[in-house]
């Protein structure tokens, strides 16, 4: 944590000649440990908030324009926009805040006119890795815009409004499980969330004798250019002709066994295997769920696996990348579960490890990839943490 404070410090006393009266906030990443690709199918799915995430320093300049800048890529400058002018995208990383601010006006949240900020970011969630960084910056940003303007703005409502900024402003069709996750996270506890109805039950996720492991991929990946939105185009497509055999509101909706008898609806073969893993992978979870609160952590992984499985044949979004990343995990002994997180189209994957496995499996997993991909994935042994706050000041 020192050494995180120590860098937003000095690129702010760098950047913009002072740090004084700053203060610094933290928003979390996450990982989705099972239940993915269904948040926008009206599923369940179940993430934590990490300890690894995004900071800002943020400190009010007095003027009408926001001046943004990035410690984690210097050589885009600083990012500046007034505030009069959030209707217009600029097409670069300072998007995601600015769309935040678009969207918390639309909902009548202005910032005065007087209110422009520097803010330097800075974060530790490898980019484009799929733990949400994205997310993870718009939650920071409504977070701090709250506090700093007295908006006393609740996670649900942020969760929302990010999600809303997402899709009108930076043309990003997600669900709402990345920012939900975020902006609920809570240390040492997953989030069990019906995205249907954003009921949602805190469930401890405590490994005393395991780890979490995070396996990146480095193969970088923007949603806004692969396949998600085709996807979920998919998964509309193949709800609408259900619909004609059984009327249903959601892909989720149905169980197993209901999907089977009107599956052969599904004339088209990409729309039947779009369908068939979102009302699949809505079971695993439900039922990955109950092995957890059973205590039951080898059923919990053998669901990841299955998970996996569908996300590569039915869903068809993983890749040689995580594919390759997924076989290695399986192949090495104390790997309780495994599986791809995240969009998919490189990013990562998540497993369970046990302790005395951890460092056999990033060895092992590291050196299959190497092999088979070419180039070197990325390790991270992260915890649950908690949501967004504010966590230091800058006298």
């Amino acid at each position: 944590m020192d050494e995180v404070l120590k860098t937003v410090k000095e690129s702010m006393e760098e950047v913009f000649g002072t740090a004084a009266g700053a203060d610094v906030f933290f928003a979390p990443g996450r990982v989705n440990l099972i239940g993915e690709h269904i948040d926008y199918n009206g599923g369940h799915v179940f993430p934590c908030a990490l300890t690894i995430g995004t900071y800002a320093a943020v400190r009010k300049n007095g003027t009408d324009t926001m001046r943004l800048y990035s410690a984690n890529f210097p050589q885009n400058g600083i990012g500046s926009f007034s505030l009069s002018e959030l209707e217009e995208r600029q097409k670069r990383w300072t998007d995601y805040p600015k769309g935040v601010m678009w969207a918390l006006a639309r909902h009548g949240f202005a910032i005065p006119a007087d209110g422009g900020l520097d803010v330097v970011y800075y974060g530790n969630i490898p980019n484009g890795s799929g733990l949400s960084s994205s997310a993870s910056i718009e939650v920071l940003t409504a977070k701090f815009l709250s506090d700093t303007f007295g908006f006393d703005l609740d996670g649900v409502f942020i969760a929302r409004l990010c999600k809303e900024s997402e899709n009108l402003f930076n043309g990003v069709n997600c669900g709402i499980m990345d920012q939900f996750a975020i902006a609920m996270g809570s240390q040492d506890k997953a989030i069990f969330l019906d995205t249907a109805t954003l009921d949602y039950t805190y469930v401890p996720f405590v490994l005393p004798e395991a780890k979490i492991v995070i396996a990146c991929s480095n193969k970088k990946r923007g949603l806004a250019d692969s396949e998600y939105n085709k996807r979920r185009g998919e998964c509309e497509a193949a709800l609408a002709v259900l619909n004609a055999a059984r009327p249903v509101k959601a892909l989720c909706d149905l169980t197993p066994a209901q999907f089977e008898e009107i599956s052969g609806a599904l004339t088209e073969p990409a729309l039947l295997k779009r369908a068939r893993h979102a009302v699949t992978e809505n079971d695993r979870t439900l039922r990955a769920v109950e092995a957890l609160n059973a205590g039951d952590l080898a059923a919990f992984g053998e669901l990841m696996k299955a998970s996996h499985d569908s996300l590569r044949y039915d869903f068809e979004v993983t890749g040689p990348e995580l594919d390759a990343l997924y076989e290695a995990a399986c192949a090495v002994d104390g790997v309780i579960g495994t599986r791809m997180t995240g969009a998919g189209f490189g990013g990562c994957t998540v497993s369970i490890v046990r302790d005395d496995s951890v460092e056999a499996f990033v060895k092992s997993v590291g050196e299959a990839y190497r092999k088979t991909i070419g180039y070197d994935a990325s390790f991270y042994v992260v915890s649950v943490g908690d949501g967004p706050a504010k966590i230091a000041s800058f006298a």
